[in-house]
């Protein structure tokens, strides 16, 4: 049985499984990769391996495909990954700070327990993704698609999530404060468990069909300007 996170999502009186799918990996197949290699790759290419203790800083690749691989304990600290396609790739204990994913496609990815402070997703394309414990303040997700995706127990103080796409997304036990969620649509979207001193959107109107708590819904109607009697 595939291994996978189950979400409930309620819109109105039906609720619906949420299924987010784990990288397929054979560890058996696995081995010990260095990820230098793709350096001298004229079509960047690494499958079938584990990258552990790498530092690359600085560094430029367009159109790298990574399938069936695992990351742990690297750095890789501002650098350009433009176009970079991603599936069945386990990314732990890693920091990726102010490293940029734009344009890039990520299937069945998960990362865990890694620093993405100032990370760019910008026009990317993530289904069967998971953050876990993870840090992505400051962050960059403008103008892609987001499908089937979980951020878990995960700080994203200030990020820029401007003119989403989000379908089945969840945000659970997240630091929410001061995200940018300017023209995106949180309908179906449950931040109730959630924790944020303000959010920052353009309209009202993006809130409808997104779950709160109470207490965020009080933050809320005064951000909307409205005034509450006890």
């Amino acid at each position: 049985m595939k291994p996978s996170y189950t979400i409930e999502r309620v819109s109105g009186c039906m609720a619906k499984n949420v299924k987010v799918e784990l990288p397929r990996i054979q560890q058996e197949n696995v081995h010990t990769i260095n990820f230098e290699d793709v350096f001298h790759q004229e079509e960047p290419h690494l499958m079938d391996g584990t990258v552990t203790d790498s530092f690359i800083e600085n560094e430029e690749i367009e159109n790298l495909s990574l399938s069936r691989m695992c990351f742990k304990n690297t750095r890789l600290l501002q650098s350009t990954f433009e176009k970079i396609d991603m599936v069945d790739v386990h990314v732990e204990n890693c920091d990726l700070s102010n490293t940029s994913f734009m344009g890039g496609s990520l299937h069945r990815v998960t990362f865990k327990n890694c620093k993405l402070l100032g990370s760019d997703f910008t026009k990317a394309y993530l289904k069967n993704v998971s953050f876990e414990n993870c840090i992505l303040n400051l962050s960059s997700f403008i103008e892609p698609k987001l499908s089937q995706v979980v951020f878990d127990h995960s700080s994203l103080q200030s990020a820029n999530f401007y003119e989403c796409r989000l379908h089945m997304v969840a945000f659970r036990q997240c630091e929410l404060n001061d995200i940018d969620l300017t023209q995106t649509s949180l309908d179906g979207v449950d931040i109730s468990t959630c924790s944020f001193e303000q959010i920052n959107l353009d309209t009202a109107e993006n809130l409808k069909g997104c779950t709160v708590s109470p207490e965020q819904a009080i933050v809320f109607a005064t951000m909307l300007g409205l005034k509450i009697r006890d």
